[in-house]
């Protein structure tokens, strides 16, 4: 038996991630857009589940999930775009609802120097909890999209359509 010999197969190594969505971590998130983004209102109902609408909803949902306090909670705007999620190494779907995070990549967006995000990497930093987290965005210069990145998405159908009728962006037809 050799103990000098390393356990995992790199210094680097990460245990994959399960999740086909992209969720802030305390620290850096550095991610690759790679698609453009749906952007719609969303709340969850009694059963714990999204429900997504294009469009603003007319009224409180009757079956909108109330809080501790009774009330029902509130509805988000929210957009969603498919990441290259470098940690994990692999395409991963990032629904933002922080407002924060959102003007920062809008404003990247609108700048001429800047423009389409699929053309850099941004790291979104997190710090504290609760009602006391903070987001830094910061956009990284220019470069071409990771090849694992292009690898990985060849031949892949990714809609995010789905996620307005409930179903799974990630799911193959036959």
């Amino acid at each position: 038996m050799d103990t000098n010999s390393p356990f995992f197969p790199s210094e680097d190594y990460k245990i994959p991630s399960n999740s086909n969505y992209f969720k802030f971590k305390d620290g850096e998130n550095t991610f690759r857009v790679l698609s453009s983004a749906i952007v719609g209102y969303e709340y969850w109902n009694n059963e714990g589940k999204a429900v997504r609408s294009r469009t603003a909803f007319g009224a409180i949902p009757a079956d909108i999930r109330t809080g501790d306090d009774g009330k029902p909670e509130r509805i988000k705007h929210f957009w969603a775009f498919l990441v290259w999620n470098y940690e994990q190494k692999q395409p991963q779907i990032l629904q933002l609802t922080q407002k924060g995070v959102m003007e920062a990549i809008k404003a990247l967006v609108d700048n001429t120097k800047w423009g389409n995000p699929t053309g850099y990497d941004i790291t979104v930093s997190r710090t504290g909890s609760g009602l006391e987290t903070k987001y830094q965005t910061m956009p990284s210069p220019h470069t071409m999209v990771p090849g694992d990145a292009v690898a990985a998405m060849e031949g892949r159908t990714i809609d995010l359509e789905k996620m307005f009728e409930g179903g799974d962006p990630f799911e193959v037809k036959a």
